[in-house]
């Protein structure tokens, strides 16, 4: 079984193992595949693993040997679901891997815009504690969480996480249904125009549907405190960037912390390098070595278990 894997840098950068995969097959492995290279790299395989590279369906169409195709990731919106199921062909992904670091880095940020660690750090290091009169010094306000509300967009296994942590912290929790899902239970929910207006850190974990693109936009920030927070871990094109941009600006939100842009890598220009008090990170949440351990295991599981007739994580209706 020839088994190529198109983007396989992120997933294991020299850090993990490959053999998994090489116990079941003949792998060939890219770091990356450009748009132009997709083609000729993947037509003679019978296993096709990717993570951000597209699988469209006029390229599905043109792959005669494919038999399987799995997503390094939770996400699926990079492959054509139905021109696979069409041709029979099983679409795996792993649920669940991230779940603990995704929501470490939620507060991650969160710490950093109430505490600003780093910079004081930074400041620390320039000599400017050094130069006070007085044992302590501070650059910027200090927040305490406890007692203030987080409100989570979304109620899957990131969201109860976060809200485990929220709550450790001594944070009231409510959340509310993504557009186009139905309440799950566990975290207390209302409105999503109340949970804007009411949280003080508001949270996103969706996954980006037509629903859900471009859900936090101008009408919805205008709703948020002054003094609130925008936490976004899961995709960036949840929310309208311009729009996020301005109300920074503008101090109609406090700041926001950002694992995830609408185009990555963004361009130099991007409008958010520039706002106030905003934390950008290199969509890295999901990266810790444990994580990517989780994920390396399961996609190999999920790959064994289609050789072996028992198919799991199949999220196209093939079986």
């Amino acid at each position: 079984m020839d088994i190529v894997i198109l983007d396989g840098h992120t997933l294991n950068p020299g850090d993990l193992s490959w053999g998994d995969f090489e116990r079941m097959g003949k792998v060939t492995l890219f770091p990356r595949s450009s748009p132009e290279e997709i083609e000729a790299r993947a037509r003679g395989a019978d296993v096709l693993l990717t993570n951000k590279v597209p699988l469209q369906a006029e390229l599905i169409q043109r792959l005669p040997r494919l038999k399987y195709v799995g997503v390094t990731a939770t996400g699926t919106d990079a492959v054509d679901q139905v021109a696979l199921a069409k041709r029979g062909i099983p679409l795996t992904n792993v649920p669940g891997y991230g779940t603990a670091s995704v929501a470490q880095t939620v507060f991650a940020l969160l710490l950093e815009l109430t505490h600003h660690v780093g910079d004081h750090a930074r400041g620390v290091a320039a000599g400017h504690w050094a130069n006070q009169p007085y044992f302590c010094y501070w650059e910027s306000p200090l927040i305490e969480l406890s007692g203030k509300t987080m409100g989570l967009v979304g109620q899957g296994r990131i969201a109860q996480q976060t809200a485990q942590i929220a709550r450790a912290f001594g944070m009231k929790v409510m959340g509310c249904a993504r557009p186009g899902s139905s309440p799950t239970g566990g975290i207390p929910l209302v409105p999503r125009d109340e949970l804007f207006s009411r949280s003080d850190v508001v949270s996103l974990h969706c996954p980006l549907t037509e629903e859900t693109r471009g859900m936090v936009f101008r009408d919805l920030l205008g709703q948020m405190k002054p003094s609130a927070f925008l936490i976004n871990t899961a995709r960036g094109k949840l929310v309208v960037e311009a729009d996020l941009a301005d109300a920074l600006n503008g101090g109609a939100l406090a700041g926001a912390g950002l694992d995830v842009l609408c185009d990555e890598p963004p361009k130099g220009d991007h409008p958010l390098f520039l706002a106030k008090n905003c934390l950008i990170t290199p969509h890295l949440a999901w990266a810790t070595r444990e994580s990517r351990q989780r994920l390396m295991a399961e996609c190999a599981a999920n790959l064994r278990g289609y050789m072996d007739g028992k198919y799991r994580n199949v999220v196209n209706g093939v079986s």
